[in-house]
């Protein structure tokens, strides 16, 4: 079989093997802070759960990735498809805070694996790898896409433990795509040490992204439907978090050609300003649209690399787009830990709050000069 040929496959049995696995982790954004009673959890716990995950993943990536180049795409992904399936089952199986984070801390770490192996056998050739990493990024959003719906349909019918229990049997059903990896060693990886410097401006607004985009308002959502709606509320949040894998598929190529149009930073901005107001908006009771129009801008959100490159040339790229990740993962991290603590006093406010948080870091980066983004090493 040619060398693209085979590249195609591996992508894309990475990519289905990312995609059946990643719904248990999805879906948990959605259940858990509705019924954190039923996990054995408050609601503070639950945002520490939802966080562990993240953080982790900031600690363990090297290790990861060099165990990945050490044993090879198949057994990583067979190993972390197991770690990912035994995780989901936990949430089903177990309840309570100690087995839960211990269950959240594997999945973190499979998911390092699963996502390494995917960016990396999507690149394996340079010749298709634009259109591999097109397809895969579909195929991954994909599975939680629908594991939103249905979760989000099931939980009401057979329990928000037993949708975990069909979900784990899904995960498992990934070994077998698994398998079909190359074996060996692994492609040698490049990734910088997932370790905390001094942040750039960049790095800032990133940690505020992850913080408000990726942290405070996947976890709120499902509290804040239960206030204004009663009614259908975790069916009303599991399609609003699904839209948001909708709209990163269908907005992302445009958002990357308006920032090409107008300029990365441009763009960012006016994203990132709008999502301010929608957050806003979900602060003064307008929260199916404020939700909407957030998670319709997500998808928008994409050309923040292309804006951390062009900043930080030359030898500087690489540990300045690795900085920049790390301190979103890091924001939306400690999202949910705020999450958990305010959601219970005052969740109108904490949506306010990050309607401010997230325009003034906007509005200061804005006026800032391009020199002032770059990254010191």
């Amino acid at each position: 079989m040619p060398l693209p040929a085979l590249a195609d496959r591996a992508s894309r049995d990475a990519s289905v093997t990312l995609g059946l696995t990643l719904p248990g982790d999805t879906v948990l954004y959605l259940l858990l802070p509705l019924h954190a009673s039923v996990f054995g959890v408050t609601l503070p716990e639950a945002g520490l759960l939802l966080a562990a995950n993240r953080l982790v993943r900031i600690a363990g990536y090297g290790w990861v990735a060099r165990g990945y180049h050490r044993f090879g795409p198949r057994a990583a992904c067979v190993a972390a498809t197991i770690g990912a399936a035994a995780a989901t089952l936990g949430y089903a199986l177990t309840t309570g805070l100690i087995p839960l984070l211990i269950a959240r801390l594997l999945w973190g770490l499979s998911f390092a694996a699963l996502n390494i192996a995917t960016q990396a056998l999507v690149t394996a050739e340079a010749a298709g790898a634009g259109r591999r990493s097109g397809r895969s990024r579909a195929i991954i959003s994909t599975g939680p896409m629908l594991g939103l719906l249905g979760g989000a349909m099931l939980a009401e019918i057979i329990g928000p433990q037993m949708v975990f229990l069909a979900l784990g049997i899904i995960a498992v059903m990934a070994l077998p795509v698994a398998a079909r990896l190359p074996g060996g060693p692994g492609q040698t990886l490049r990734i910088p040490g997932r370790r905390l410097t001094l942040p750039s401006p960049l790095d800032l607004w990133a940690f505020v992204q992850g913080l408000t985009l990726d942290g405070v308002f996947v976890v709120g959502l499902s509290v804040i439907a239960v206030a204004v709606s009663p009614e259908g509320a975790t069916l009303a949040a599991g399609v609003s978090l699904a839209l948001r894998y909708v709209a990163e598929i269908v907005l992302g190529p445009p958002g990357g050609l308006v920032a090409e149009r107008w300029g990365a930073k441009r763009a960012l901005v006016a994203v990132s300003l709008a999502s301010a107001f929608g957050y806003a908006a979900i602060s003064a009771d307008l929260v199916w649209a404020g939700v909407v129009a957030v998670v319709l801008l997500r998808g928008l959100a994409a050309p923040l690399p292309a804006l951390v490159a062009a900043a930080n040339p030359g030898v500087l790229r690489v540990p300045a787009i690795a900085g920049m990740a790390t301190w979103r993962d890091l924001g939306a991290g400690i999202g949910p830990l705020i999450a958990g603590l305010v959601l219970p006093l005052a969740p109108f406010a904490l949506y306010a709050g990050a309607a401010l948080l997230l325009a003034a870091m906007t509005v200061v980066f804005a006026l800032l000069q391009a020199a002032a983004w770059r990254r010191s090493v």
